[in-house]
This record gives C-alpha cells, structure tokens and sequence, in this order.
C-alpha cells in the first residue's frame, strides 16, 4: 500500500500529514497531528468519543478515513479554547461536574459547541437530540445537559 499526501486545515492551521490509505481520521490526528484530544472509545461509531467537525458536520472520526481530510476543515477540542482562556462550554464542564473519566468528554464538547454555533438558544430536548451520539458511562447526563445549558446561556450573555 502507498502511503497518502493529505493537506487539510485542522483548527485553522494549514496542516500536512502523510498516512496508509486504510488509517482512520482519529489515528491521523492522534499520531500524525498530535493532537490526542479525540478518544478511541469503541472503534465502530457506536460512542461518540471520537467526535470532530468535519466541514460543519460532526462526524465520528474512527469512521472517515484520513485521507478524506483532503482539502477539509476539521475542528477538534483542542481548537475550542484560545490561549489560556477556556471555551465557555469547557469552563462550564469543570464548573457543573460535567465529566469524569473524561473519554467522552472532548466528543460530547465538540457536538455542543457545534449545537450552540447552530443554535445559541437550544432546548433540553434539542440537546439531548444533538448529543445523542455521545454516550458517558461516568457521569450521566443531566449534569451535561446543564452544563451545555448553563454555556449557551453564558455565550448569549443571559
């Protein structure tokens, strides 16, 4: 198998990698970028843990190979904070105990803020719609929820 040139933009930054044409997204990321925030929770798509935003969709990362990042923009949980300051959704996390383990936590912050990017004033129902994809087996999710509704709240400056 030949190995795959891929130029993408990953958080903004131009980005180069070259990877064999049957590795994930996640691996690329992980071992090629270095950015290690995306988990590998189940391999199969199942969890959510490996979550990105791929040209304005989340995907499951685990399931796109990585040189489908040709030409993409992809938004990873490393891009959601600048410099010190964190994301609100992030700082809300720690303030209401939104995580654990921390597995599913940078997929499930991913899937919100592309939510709150769509919509600043979303339901209980609509968050829990969006991040359905996500599963936690530590914290459960009425402290998430919260958490992604305290956040939105925070950015609409409410």
């Amino acid at each position: 198998m030949k190995n795959i040139h891929v130029s993408t933009t990953v958080n903004g930054d131009e980005v180069e990698f070259v990877c064999p044409p049957n590795e994930t997204l996640l691996d690329a990321l992980r071992d090629r970028v270095g950015l290690k925030g995306a988990k590998e929770g189940c391999g199969t798509g199942d969890c959510g843990a490996c979550t990105v935003e791929m040209n304005g969709e989340i995907v499951c990362s685990c399931l796109i190979l990585g040189a489908e990042a040709q030409d993409a923009e992809i938004k990873t949980v490393e891009g959601m904070s600048t410099g010190d300051a964190l994301h609100a959704l992030q700082q809300s996390f720690i303030d209401n105990a939104a995580l654990q383990c921390g597995i599913c936590t940078p997929g499930i912050l991913v899937a919100a803020k592309t939510l709150l990017e769509r919509n600043p004033d979303p339901s209980e129902t609509e968050i829990r719609y969006w991040l359905a994809g996500n599963l936690c087996r530590c914290t459960g999710y009425d402290k998430i929820i919260k958490a992604v509704q305290v956040a939105a709240a925070d950015m609409r400056g409410a």
